[in-house]
């Protein structure tokens, strides 16, 4: 498995799927929700109404699959992090379960790139060391079963980046 960490914009990336971190409504935000949203345009978010009108919001940890839209990607994968609660509230586990599911549903659709955003660092507040070393040990251990899958760290800061340049180096 080829794993990489970029500084750049995800709605810029030339992957299959572009993981989207996304609000329960799935109906766009700020961050990288509204980036990818605003970049896709108004097929995605259509294709996001559709998902919750057959099954209403998307919880905490999981993850569906979309069209991309005006996107160079295939698909996009919304999943929704934790928001951080000082670390009471299962929330490692649940960016665990982010991740996964988001790797599964990428190898389901029969993708062979990935590219992840910093998932739940921004108005979510998780401690991005915390969350770089979650997304790094989840993605290395997917590779042990799919080792053909390209993943793809974007950074939009220098901070994550860094972090993520460090655990890749060890």
């Amino acid at each position: 498995m080829s794993i990489q960490v970029v500084k750049g914009d995800i709605t810029k990336q030339q992957v299959d799927a572009i993981v989207n971190a996304a609000n329960s409504s799935l109906l766009g935000g700020g961050g990288v929700d509204g980036a990818i949203h605003r970049a896709a345009g108004a097929a995605l978010l259509e294709a996001c109404r559709a998902i919750r009108n057959k099954q209403g919001s998307c919880k905490t940890g999981e993850a569906v699959i979309t069209i991309a839209g005006n996107l160079s990607a295939k698909f996009v994968i919304h999943t929704v992090g934790p928001v951080w609660n000082g670390g009471k509230s299962n929330e490692e586990t649940l960016l665990k379960n982010a991740y996964q599911n988001s790797l599964q549903l990428a190898i389901d659709n029969n993708c062979t790139s990935i590219a992840f955003p910093n998932i739940s660092t921004g108005i979510y507040h998780f401690p991005k060391d915390k969350a770089a070393a979650i997304a790094v040990q989840i993605v290395k251990d997917f590779a042990a079963t799919h080792p053909s899958l390209e993943v793809r760290f974007v950074c939009y800061d220098e901070e994550n980046y860094t972090l993520y340049q460090q655990l890749l180096v060890n």
